[in-house]
């Protein structure tokens, strides 16, 4: 038994195979310390290279334009008719008929409406019986007036001077309430041809507030009108021009004018007048267009647009109005050098057309101007260059 048991194979690893293995190992798990350690310093330099990218602004570029030559100004306008004049009743009544409803047109002296004016025509009737009694009594007087005088005349014993000058002075009297019953006569007769309402010019009817058998009241100039009547064949349109580009309008000057109701359609409108004066709580002036409506497309009391084209007779560079600042250190613009680092520069604007602005001092017709600058930017910061379609165009028009 003892020697069966010796004879069996020895199962405990030699110290060269322990020590080989223990070296593997050592290997491997170095090996994947090391690649670990190369992966998060890859990693690590990655994301910090992708900070410093991301903390590098991205800003859009535009070069400023000249704006010698014409720039457009747009202004709201308010048009009315060329002549408008609300009718109202001269006389008292009831409305006895209409003939033109809103929206037709009339030509001078054609009839709107007339009146039933019952308590006129009594007055006309006491008017002309008064008259009639006053001729009468003129009549007389001058009768006795006259034979008094020849009285006097042949027998100056037989009356005196006194009773001569008594009767002229009654005939004198006479006649002048027989005059005094024409006049007022002529009155009533010209307040009963008021009960005939009619167009004052060629125009068109844009109002009626009345109907048959309303009651009319005379010289109601405070209440509503019975009617409106336009010329619409020309229309003025209203425009208030800031008080910087007062002196570039002139009379004569042309002048474009848009409405909502027809895109993309322009009319021509010509400067009439202006008030020749600034306005102090706005700043501006009044300024009058006239523009031609044969066709009528335009209408009276609506909103439109005026595009003046105002002449620049100095140097000066156009810019998009994004590319303002406004701050506690005055009115700048971001600009870039050949190295793209942002330099700010003051700037002094000539004029204001809305999307762009006209600068007068303070920029080179070289500059790189930043279009919508971000927020954080100072003087040297580097940034990169992401052109837009709009970059570059600030003729756009305003």
């Amino acid at each position: 038994m003892s020697e069966h048991l010796t004879s069996l194979p020895e199962s405990t690893p030699s110290p060269r195979r322990l020590r080989l293995a223990a070296a593997i190992g050592a290997v491997v798990f170095g090996a994947i310390v090391v690649i670990g350690v190369a992966t998060r310093l890859t990693e690590a330099h990655s994301l910090r290279q992708w900070t410093d990218e991301q903390a590098i602004p991205t800003v859009v570029v535009s070069e400023p334009e000249s704006a010698n030559g014409k720039a457009p100004l747009e202004l709201p306008a308010q048009m009315d008719a060329f002549t408008n004049a609300p009718i109202y009743a001269r006389t008292s009544g009831y409305l006895k008929s209409w003939n033109k409803d809103i929206g037709a047109t009339v030509k001078a002296g054609e009839l709107l409406a007339e009146i039933d004016t019952p308590d006129l025509d009594q007055q006309l009737l006491q008017a002309q019986a008064d008259l009639a009694s006053a001729k009468a009594n003129a009549a007389l007087a001058a009768t006795t007036a006259k034979r008094w005088q020849v009285l006097r005349s042949t027998d100056p014993d037989s009356v005196s001077q006194q009773s001569v000058d008594q009767y002229n002075g009654d005939y004198a009297a006479k006649e002048a309430q027989a005059n005094a019953a024409q006049a007022n006569l002529d009155r009533l007769k010209a307040l009963k041809s008021y009960a005939r309402i009619v167009a004052p010019f060629d125009g068109r009817v844009t109002a009626r507030n009345t109907d048959v058998g309303a009651l009319v009241t005379a010289d109601s100039a405070g209440g509503a009108p019975l009617f409106q009547v336009s010329d619409t064949s020309k229309l003025r349109a209203y425009v208030r021009v800031p008080q910087v580009y007062a002196p570039s309008i002139h009379r004569g000057d042309e002048a474009t004018l848009t409405v909502p109701e027809y895109p993309g359609k322009t009319f021509t409108a010509k400067v009439e007048a202006d008030a020749r004066a600034i306005t102090p709580t706005s700043g501006t002036t009044l300024v009058q267009l006239l523009v031609d409506n044969p066709d009528g497309k335009l209408l009276p009391s609506s909103y439109a647009n005026i595009s003046f084209n105002i002449a620049s007779n100095t140097l000066g560079l156009r810019v998009p109005a994004e590319a303002l600042i406004f701050d506690d250190k005055g009115m700048r613009v971001a600009t870039l050098d050949s190295g793209d680092h942002v330099h700010f520069k003051q700037v002094v604007i000539r004029r204001d057309y809305g999307k762009t602005v006209e600068i007068g001092a303070g920029l080179q017709p070289d500059d790189r101007v930043i279009i919508n600058p971000p927020d954080g930017l100072t003087d040297g910061d580097s940034v990169r260059i992401a052109r837009s379609p709009q970059a570059g165009k600030p003729h756009d028009k305003a």
